[in-house]
């Protein structure tokens, strides 16, 4: 029963969940306000989220009917049956448990001297990145049904995940941390897309309305890759505006990445083929947040 769950949490797209938590640490240690247990804390209810977010979504699309023999993504543990209903309701409770339990504790370890108004702020926001995870797919009007998927990852995934790790750390607030909050967004919208573009012909089929199914493959394809130049933009943006040594532009190092798989996307007319692409722009997300923050603090 163990390789079911790990295939249905779906470790391909963990990297991308960290990447939040690892920029936003790494602008504080550049500020000189680093704290290991907020980084480790925030990297665990990262990863529980997007675990939760994978199981949702596993239970969701089978009850929907979009889990069919048109999907060319990979397999789906309930609809194939090697995951019961019941059993995937069950895991989706204890995962959203221990989010929550994972949440609190970095709340309390990110204010330990009172502070009851932000901490409410965060648990607030802690539940709703909970009910975000679970109600993509999950629900009589899911939002990743209607086209609005896009603007929760590019929220939760970006914004909130940046400069949320980022205050808890020292509770530094900074505007212009903003910019690399927006890069990772865009970037973790831009996984999201190359997923809808994948299944755009069976999300056609069972109404599922994707941002890709509402604007067409084509222009689903210069989205994506506005998506990856913008992000790449709003981070050169705050370099230049926060400049003080080449070091800063470590980052460029993943560029070429960034824009091989802009080019291969642009390309692309076999759907199958962005399987491959799914994984590559989710390490190379990760790389890219990596090299801009040790950019910063050398």
């Amino acid at each position: 029963m163990i390789k079911p769950w790990i295939h249905a949490a779906r470790p391909r797209t963990l990297p991308l969940a960290l990447s939040g938590s690892i920029l936003g640490s790494f602008l504080a240690a550049a500020d000189g306000v680093f704290r290991w247990n907020i980084f480790l804390l925030a990297a665990l209810t990262s990863l529980l989220l997007q675990i939760l977010s994978n199981l949702a979504n596993d239970y969701g699309d089978f009850t929907k009917g979009t889990d069919n023999h048109e999907r060319i993504g990979p397999d789906r543990m309930v609809s194939t049956g090697a995951i019961t209903p019941r059993q995937m309701i069950a895991a989706i409770g204890l995962v959203s448990s221990l989010a929550l339990v994972s949440g609190i504790f970095l709340i309390l370890q990110g204010f330990p001297d009172g502070n009851a108004p932000l901490k409410l702020t965060y648990l607030a926001l802690g539940l709703a990145s909970i009910g975000a995870a679970i109600n993509y797919t999950v629900g009589k009007n899911p939002y990743g049904y209607s086209g609005f998927g896009d603007l929760f990852v590019f929220i939760f995934f970006g914004i909130i995940a940046v400069t949320g790790t980022y205050f808890l750390h020292g509770q530094l607030l900074r505007p212009e941390v903003l910019l690399p909050a927006v890069s990772l967004g865009l970037l973790s919208t831009g996984v999201l897309n190359l997923n809808n573009l994948r299944d755009e012909r069976s999300d056609i089929l069972t109404n599922k309305h994707t941002l890709v199914v509402k604007m067409g493959g084509k222009w689903g394809r210069i989205y994506h890759a506005t998506l990856i130049g913008l992000a790449i933009l709003a981070t050169a943006l705050y370099v230049a505006l926060n400049y003080h040594s080449a070091t800063q532009l470590l980052f460029v190092i993943s560029i070429p990445l960034l824009i091989r798989n802009m080019v291969v996307v642009l390309r692309n007319t076999i759907p199958a083929d962005l399987n491959v692409e799914l994984r590559n722009l989710s390490l190379s997300t990760l790389f890219f947040s990596i090299t801009f923050g040790i950019g910063m603090i050398l």
